[in-house]
This record gives structure tokens, sequence and C-alpha cells, in this order.
């Protein structure tokens, strides 16, 4: 009974502190506590992804993008990373690809333009780690149409970016 107590205790401290903003953004790996990431910039055409606090960069990467890397994603297997803004969705701690940031694609205009070419739009572009299978790609465009960067990267990223911060993504 006790022990049951002290659970109980303990996971209702914690949620106390996390819905008073008391645990700082972190992953299982980093910590971050500097300023909030209000945005994330991606340039593919010079595969360059930036957190931005405001106007300042805090942070800038080279990135990997899909193995098909220029145009706009039309479809599920095209092998292209989308342009436009979106916002991250989620994180998965638990990923293949070491850490990753769901991306909100495909949007209705992109569900729609996949719909009239008679393909599905496809899911799951994340911003995310090598992992083992990404380890061993050799070409800087591997991904299905994700953004992909080195682990020790997506650890940085996952501890500084939130659901819900915009993430532009321009040719």
């Amino acid at each position: 009974m006790i022990r049951r107590l002290r659970g109980w205790l303990a996971l209702t401290l914690l949620v106390v502190l996390a819905a008073c903003g008391a645990d700082a953004p972190k992953s299982r790996f980093k910590t971050y506590d500097g300023p909030p990431v209000t945005q994330v910039v991606v340039k593919k055409g010079e595969r360059q992804m930036f957190l931005l606090s405001g106007r300042q960069v805090l942070k800038s990467y080279k990135v990997g993008l899909g193995s098909q890397p220029v145009g706009h994603k039309l479809y599920e297997g095209d092998g292209r990373t989308p342009e436009g803004m979106y916002f991250i969705d989620r994180q998965n701690p638990n990923s293949q690809y070491h850490l990753s940031l769901g991306i909100s694609y495909p949007d209705p205009q992109d569900t729609a333009r996949a719909m009239m070419l008679g393909q599905p739009a496809g899911g799951d572009i994340m911003i995310h780690g090598r992992g083992p299978y990404g380890n061993r790609q050799k070409a800087q465009d591997w991904t299905a149409g994700c953004i992909a960067v080195d682990d020790d990267e997506i650890e940085e990223i996952f501890a500084m970016v939130r659901p819900g911060v915009p993430i532009v993504i321009y040719p």
C-alpha cells in the first residue's frame, strides 16, 4: 500500500511540475535551457537546417534529404522531401533512426494533389538521425523524404524543438 502511494505521489508531482512548466525541454540524451526555438527553416538546395528563436539563428545543421531531393513531394514513394510550411507534430524517442521529430505532412493540399495523381500522399515525414540503417548509407540524400542529421545532432534538436513549432521547407 505504501509503495503504491509513493508511486502515485511521485507521478502526481511529475504531472504538476510538467503542468507548471518546471521541467526544461530534454531528451534522454541531452537537455536544453536556452531561448525557445520558435521556427525551423530548411533550405533544401543548400542542404541546411536552421533553428531560430525569433530572428536569431540558434543552431544550423547540414542535412540529407529524400533520394530525389529536387521538387515538392507529390506522393508516397517519390523520394522527395516536401516543401512549404508545416509544424512539428510529435516526438519519437524510440525511432529506428535514433530519435525523430514528426512533420505535419501531408496537409489538405498535399492530399488533394496526390489524389489527383491517383496516389496516396504518404506520411511519416520526419527530422531524424541516422541510426544503424542510415549509418550504412553512402549517399548524402538517402531518405524516403525525411530530413536527416547525424545522431548527436538529432539529440540536440530533439531537446530543443517542441511539438507545435512551425517548420518552413524551401526549395
